[in-house]
This record gives structure tokens, C-alpha cells and sequence, in this order.
């Protein structure tokens, strides 16, 4: 379509030419003394024209003889810019690859084609991030060899690359993006100290992205900061960094973490006071507080409060709790069986009641009856215990109270009988 309407084009400029100059009778005289020369108009007009096509086109090389240079210089720019990002892709090609020698060569050789297209007064709008990343593709290298003064040169350099250049400051995402990355190689270097100190060192938002609270809970646990690692896994949590079950694990692991690294009594209700709700109410967590306060000597009228939600889910859905937390959930309420009130003698007996033939409860209401002296009963509900346990120790505690009951009874027989019993748990 396009050449049909410049051939129509052509014709008619060539028709108005045509009616234009077969008409036109004009002449032009040029008086040259003593001669006198008379011209077409056409043929003048024709000379024109040509005359100044042949003065366009001996501008146009005159322009272009002496722009070779200028151009010349450009394709040599050219050349070395893409030299410096051939480089720059072969460093992260390299560093992915694992070969870490060749990836810092490639990274310094970028930073050697920057410098010259610097001396060279030509300046790449993009400069400083080259810059920077070449900076921090040499200190990945440097880090996977070992070579920590390098590393650390390199990551100087990349940090105060405006101050010394001049340049404008970095931009903040470029400068934090560093800042991680420091955090990360401390990490790496097992200097969990390091690695707040450089995460301390982001703004407020860039601390609660989730890239730096990731390394905030593996520096904090390194560093045996559980209470700042408990925080941090929250945060993960509620910005669903971790799926729901693994973050509920990590949390559970953190908060058993602090409630064992209580010394004393006063630690132990401080760690318990920074416990969520949710928290509190884990099995796990709540079983393993009430026995850290048996450990520890403290209130056991506190641990059985601990311990009462887990109780009651455990009594109103006893699939919800496992075989071993039902154990040590048996073996934190007989601690303070001593000191029990009438309430929790009522929850045990009626859990007892609900599920007749769970030997854990067996267990527990037999020896709350022999705390409160009631033989018989606790003699009935143990021997059947003592049948159907499957942990060791609450086996052996079972048959151990069962001698022990024979002997009150100076029923010798018996009493040797549930001794040899106790003694062959495993």
C-alpha cells in the first residue's frame, strides 16, 4: 500500500513538473560585460537544485569526516562498557557455579573497566550500583574462600562508595541490601554478635522485613539470645515466612528453651509472664515449665495452675495430647501431689472415672489416694496400673509403691513379689 501511494506520488509530482516546464517561456539573462548570456529559467532552476544537492551531500561528508573521531572514541566506550557488564554477568555466572576464584577475578575486572571508563571522563548512569555490586560479587568470592580481609575491604569499599567518589549517598535499598549481606557473612563466620550489630545498624522498616528477621533469629539463637529469637519467630509468624506448622514448632522449641534456661524461681515466672497466651497453653511448654518449678523447688500450687489448661484438654480430648507429654504430664501433678487441694483431687478422680482404663490415670488417682492414706483403693487402682503401663518409670514407681503397701500390711510375700516387679522394669 505504501508503494502504491508514493508510485501515484511520483506521478504527480512528475505531471506538475512536466505542465510547470513545457509551458514555461521565462528566460534569464546574464549580463557579463562585454557578453551577454541569456538562460532558461528551467535550466536555471534545474542548476540550482543540483547545485544544492551537491552542496547538502558535501556537508554531509565534510560533517561525517570529522565526527570519525568522535565516533571512534564512542565505539571504544562502547566496547569497554560491554566488556564491564560481560564481566559482571561472567562474576554471577561463576559465583553460582561455585568457582569463587574466577568469579572474584571477573568481579575485579569490572571494577578495572569502570575505573578506566572513569579516567576515560565517561561516566555510566548506573555507575555507583555497578560499582557497589561488583564491590559485593568479589566479597561473595572472598567469603566462600576464606579470605576475610579482602571481604572486608571490598564491603568497606561498597559502604563508602559515595564519600569517596564523591557521588551522590547510596540509596538506601542499595545500602541495606550491603548491610544484610555483612549480616549474613557474620553469620556465616559464627559471630552472631556481628550480625545484630549490623541489623541494628538498618532503619526501623527495613529491621521488620523479613530477609533481616530471618538473620536476627539465627544470630539470636547463636547467641543464646532466646527471648529476642522468641520475638523474632512471632514476627516470622504473623508474616507467614515459615509455614503453619514449622512456625509453630520453632516458636514452641524457643519458648521451652527459655523457660529451661531459668535458674531460680523468679527467672522461671519472669519467662512464664512473657509467654503468650497461646503459648502458655501448649502442652509442651506448660508441662515443661510446671517440672523447671519442680526442679527448681518453687510454688507447686503455681505449676498446677500452669498446668491445668493442658489438664482439662487432655481430660475432654485425651487423643490431643501424646502418650509421652500424658507421662511427664503425670509425672509434674505427682511431684506435688504432697500439697494438692481438694479441686485437683476432684479432676483427677473424675478424669479417672471418664477413662477407666488409662493406666496413666490409674496411675495418678492411686498414688493421690495413697497421699491421703486410702489403701485399699490405691492398692486396687495401682496393681491395675502396674499391668498396663508402658514407661519404665512410671512402671517401676508403681509396683515400687505396691511393696510398699505390703510391707505396711506385713504381707512379706506380696511385698518381695511387686519388689521383683520394680526391678525388672526396663
Amino acid at each position: 500500500m505504501r508503494a502504491a501511494l508514493w508510485l501515484l506520488a511520483l506521478f504527480g509530482i512528475a505531471a506538475a513538473v512536466a505542465l510547470f516546464a513545457g509551458n514555461n517561456q521565462g528566460t534569464i539573462t546574464v549580463f557579463w560585460p562585454p557578453t551577454r548570456v541569456d538562460l532558461s529559467l528551467n535550466l536555471v532552476l534545474l542548476v540550482l537544485v543540483v547545485l544544492f544537492v551537491l552542496l547538502h551531500l558535501a556537508l554531509r561528508a565534510l560533517a561525517a569526516l570529522f565526527s570519525l573521531p568522535r565516533q571512534a572514541r564512542q565505539w571504544r566506550l562502547l566496547q569497554k562498557e560491554r566488556a564491564l557488564h560481560t564481566a559482571l554477568l561472567d562474576a554471577m555466572v561463576q559465583l553460582l557455579a561455585g568457582r569463587f576464584t574466577r568469579a572474584r577475578k571477573a568481579a575485579q575486572a569490572a571494577l578495572a573497566q569502570e575505573r578506566m571508563l572513569a579516567a576515560l571522563d565517561a561516566r555510566l548512569p548506573q555507575a555507583q550500583q555497578v560499582r557497589i555490586l561488583a564491590h559485593l560479587l568479589a566479597a561473595e568470592g572472598a567469603q566462600s574462600l576464606q579470605d576475610r580481609a579482602a571481604r572486608d575491604a571490598h564491603l568497606q569499599q561498597a559502604l563508602n562508595d559515595g564519600e569517596e567518589r564523591g557521588a551522590p549517598p547510596l540509596p538506601p535499598e542499595t545500602r541495606e541490601g550491603v548491610q544484610l549481606r555483612a549480616a549474613r557473612w557474620a553469620l556465616e563466620d559464627r559471630d552472631p554478635a556481628g550480625a545484630l550489630a549490623r541489623l541494628a545498624e538498618l532503619p526501623q522498616g527495613a529491621q521488620r522485613r523479613t530477609l533481616a528477621l530471618r538473620l536476627r533469629l539465627k544470630a539470636a539463637r547463636q547467641e543464646r539470645h532466646t527471648l529476642e529469637a522468641l520475638e523474632t519467630a512471632r514476627l516470622l509468624a504473623k508474616h507467614r515466612a515459615f509455614p503453619q506448622a514449622g512456625a509453630q514448632s520453632i516458636v514452641r522449641g524457643l519458648a521451652s528453651d527459655l523457660i529451661a534456661s531459668a535458674h531460680d524461681t523468679e527467672q522461671l515466672r519472669r519467662a512464664w509472664s512473657a509467654l503468650e497466651p497461646a503459648e502458655r497453653e501448649t502442652p509442651e511448654v506448660a508441662i515443661q515449665a510446671a517440672q523447671r518449678m519442680v526442679a527448681l523447688h518453687g510454688d507447686l500450687a503455681v505449676a498446677r495452675t500452669w498446668l491445668l489448661p493442658v489438664w482439662e484438654q487432655a481430660a475432654a480430648q485425651p487423643s490431643s495430647v501424646g502418650d509421652a507429654l500424658r507421662v511427664r504430664l503425670v509425672r509434674a501433678l505427682e511431684a506435688g501431689l504432697d500439697t494438692v487441694d481438694g479441686d485437683w483431687l476432684a479432676r483427677i478422680e473424675a478424669a479417672q472415672r471418664a477413662n477407666p482404663r488409662d493406666p496413666n490415670l490409674q496411675y495418678l488417682a492411686g498414688m493421690a489416694c495413697m497421699k491421703r492414706q486410702l489403701w485399699g483403693k490405691a492398692q486396687q487402682l495401682l496393681t491395675q496400673a502396674g499391668l498396663g503401663l508402658q514407661d519404665a518409670g512410671l512402671h517401676r514407681r508403681a509396683w515400687s509403691a505396691l511393696a510398699r503397701l505390703a510391707e505396711e500390711r506385713d504381707d512379706l510375700a506380696q511385698a518381695a513379689e511387686a519388689w521383683k516387679r520394680a526391678a525388672q522394669a526396663d
